[in-house]
């Protein structure tokens, strides 16, 4: 018998609907989990993310007090989880904290990308070993530092033919694996995910997101406005590449919008660029090659937008991670557990054809627990 290989993971998106909280074997294939939740973020606490996800509304006594609320909010969540859970602490070999991206520049002069949740709170409070800033190294190496999914996609969907995995959060990533080659796998951003959705419904319906896509049924997509945000250079970019909140974003519509469109036809618009541009993606990263693809994240839950991504992808069978035996809500926290084994085993959690890295860089800053 395989011994357990008890590894936790927590990821903060570019949604800010929650942090999501794993603990699973990593020992089994595919991982064996044992206990998630999903911790709401507080209002005011969201509310300060926002802001620090802005360009131009960010002060450092607001970074600072959203540092350590944030790490308070993982460390005590954790802390319940394992004891609801009935897993003692000593089991767990370490927490992949991904932290909460509040601004990601790798396209600047001077390239970086800045997670926040104080891990030495996380470490003091849990008494677990912390594993987190991930991104940096790879940023250091002349790579985006983003997406690092891809490496833990590779990991445990490659199989005998060539697949797809998309993951679709605030922003929509996708990881191309060739046939039983991970290190040939490549992947990006796509773009915009729910990041769009989720706002204009907030803005529009006073709710966090549109259920199922029902609101955006009632309307079709407008084709001006759809061709107009195609049009951004974002998406005739050549990979590697990556984005966030900070450049897709209600200001960035707004300046696409040059004439009244009713709310729910914008709706469906949004909804129809995310398709399109994930499906796009995967054309232009796979050639025809890829005949699975396998969409996880809180995406897979809109019934229009998978509806859409079907259409667009006819040549393909379009499914989920969770027919493939990995919940699609805790793929992205289970990633980072699994960067926190690799970093522990000082082994590279990186791919240099996704992120433009120099090479393979071992990821992550370990912060023991304990006293």
């Amino acid at each position: 018998m395989t011994a357990e290989a008890l590894f936790a993971g927590c990821m903060s998106g570019t949604s800010l609907d929650g942090v999501d909280v794993v603990v699973a074997d990593l020992a089994c294939r595919p991982p064996r989990v044992l206990a998630a939740r999903l911790l709401r973020i507080p209002d005011g606490l969201r509310a300060d993310l926002l802001a620090l996800c802005h360009p131009g509304s960010d002060d450092l006594d607001r970074l600072g007090r959203s540092d350590v609320q944030l790490a308070a909010l993982i460390a005590d969540g954790f802390n319940d989880l394992l004891i609801d859970a009935g897993i003692a602490r000593e089991r767990v070999s370490a927490l992949g904290s991904h932290g909460q991206t509040v601004r990601h520049r790798p396209e600047q002069p001077h390239p970086f990308t800045l997670q926040i949740g104080d891990p030495n709170l996380i470490a003091e409070r849990t008494g677990v070993t912390v594993v987190a800033d991930f991104r940096r190294r790879d940023l250091a190496a002349g790579g985006q530092g983003a997406p690092l999914v891809p490496a833990f996609h590779a990991a445990q969907f490659t199989a005998t033919h060539d697949r797809a995995v998309v993951n679709i959060g605030g922003m929509a990533n996708i990881t191309v694996l060739p046939a039983v080659q991970p290190a040939a796998a490549r992947g990006f951003d796509t773009g915009p995910g729910n990041v769009l959705l989720d706002a204009w419904a907030e803005r529009h319906l006073g709710q966090p997101f549109d259920i199922d896509g029902a609101w955006a049924r009632q309307a079709r997509p407008d084709p001006a406005l759809l061709e107009a945000l195609l049009a951004d250079p974002y998406f005739a970019r050549p990979p590697p590449k990556s984005t966030g909140r900070e450049y897709f974003n209600l200001d960035w519509l707004d300046t696409h919008m040059a004439r009244p469109i009713a709310p729910a036809a914008v709706q469906a618009t949004l909804t129809e660029l995310t398709a399109r541009t994930i499906a796009e993606g995967i054309r232009s990263g796979a050639g025809k090659a890829v005949r699975e693809v396998l969409v996880c994240g809180g995406g897979r839950r809109n019934g229009l937008l998978m509806a859409r991504l079907t259409a667009a992808l006819p040549e393909m069978t379009v499914t989920t991670t969770d027919s493939h035996g990995l919940d699609g809500d805790w793929v992205e926290a289970l990633a980072f557990a699994w960067l926190a084994q690799q970093r522990l085993a000082c082994a590279p959690g990186n791919l240099p054809l996704v992120t433009g890295a120099a090479g393979l860089r071992v990821l992550g800053a370990i912060y023991p627990g304990g006293t």
